[in-house]
């Protein structure tokens, strides 16, 4: 597994290098600088902390899940889940790493895998609809911003998104057909001629049972899954808003927060479900495109830097970071109780 991570590691920052190349390879780099030097940064300040916000919200969320479903989690460790998932899935393509990592350092912290993976499922699920709603409103008031590769992009984005809410619902939701979504997994191993696939069909099916009864006691305190869902639009409203304190920070305010809101949400919704990981290349390009009427010329490249490395790059770095500090922690801790055991059996 931690090969698997280092190789999309070394692959996302290969495609930063090539998107960031064929960017700025045409840019004169030193008046990208000059203008980055004369920002205003007390709205970048507000920038940061409205991505901070975002991951508190995300915290928040992943707390009031577990606590109803019977789970003890601090604030301290809610926020670790929210940057690890948020280093994994920047870094896998389709986000496909961060709720399993996410799940892996819950269970570590005797929080059962059951409810850990309910829990990611009511936030993804709130997530994909905030993410669909916010954009289809949006797109009526900015389509004059879209070219017709744009407007593929969307739709393509938002069908993908659509796909996954679907499937999320249904796994919550519906028992019948998440059993028949097992019974096609295992016709699936079966033709793939895996081995033990009885044995994998009980584990499955042991696990779908605990899911279920958690899904139940869900369904019956929808009160949860409001406060979840008014939760998670005010954290995409906030993190939206990041693009509209960029903005301010160089000296323009002739449009206003829903305005670049509404454009941010169309980039997001756009972007979000193409499989590059975190939507490196296409998030870069889709800026320039959408924010190309918003920023005079010799500002929009360097927009593009600034937002991005507030609302992505810096988070990256600073979600690692959280993520080696616990790895070598554990190991640590894991090493500590090898010698315990070693010394038990002398």
């Amino acid at each position: 597994m931690k090969k698997k991570y280092i190789r999309n590691l070394i692959l996302f920052i290969l495609i930063i290098l090539l998107t960031f190349y064929i960017i700025l390879k045409d840019q004169d780099i030193s008046k990208i600088m000059e203008a980055l030097s004369k920002i205003d940064l007390k709205y970048i300040l507000i920038a940061i902390i409205c991505m901070c916000i975002y991951l508190i919200c995300e915290a928040i969320n992943l707390g009031r899940t577990l606590k109803a479903l019977g789970e003890k989690s601090t604030f301290y460790r809610n926020i670790k889940y929210a940057l690890i998932g948020f280093f994994f899935s920047s870094v896998t393509p389709a986000a496909s790493g961060g709720q399993p990592m996410q799940i892996y350092y819950m269970n570590k912290d005797k929080i059962s895998v059951a409810n850990s993976t309910l829990a990611l499922l009511i936030n993804l699920t709130s997530m994909q609809i905030v993410t669909i709603s916010i954009a289809i409103i949006s797109l009526f008031f900015n389509y004059e911003y879209m070219n017709w590769v744009l407007i593929w992009l969307f739709v393509l984005g938002i069908l993908l998104n659509a796909t996954a809410l679907t499937l999320l619902l249904v796994s919550v939701f519906s028992k019948r057909m998440t059993n028949g979504l097992i019974n096609i997994v295992i016709k699936l191993l079966k033709f793939l001629k895996v081995k033990n696939i009885e044995d994998k069909k009980i584990k499955l099916e042991n696990e779908l049972s605990k899911y279920q009864s958690s899904a139940t006691y869900i369904k019956t305190n929808r009160r949860v899954i409001f406060r979840t869902l008014i939760t998670t639009y005010i954290q995409f409203l906030i993190y939206y808003s990041i693009s509209y304190w960029v903005y301010r920070s160089f000296g323009l305010k002739e449009n206003n927060i829903l305005q670049i809101i509404s454009m941010q949400s169309v980039l997001f919704a756009t972007v979000s479900g193409i499989p590059s990981p975190g939507a490196v290349g296409v998030s870069e390009g889709g800026f320039l495109e959408i924010f190309r009427n918003v920023y005079a010329n010799g500002m929009l490249h360097e927009a593009m830097l600034l937002n991005r490395g507030v609302n992505f790059y810096l988070f990256v770095i600073i979600s690692s970071v959280i993520v080696m500090l616990y790895t070598v922690r554990d190991k640590k801790q894991a090493n500590l109780n090898d010698n315990e055991e070693q010394k038990k059996e002398y």
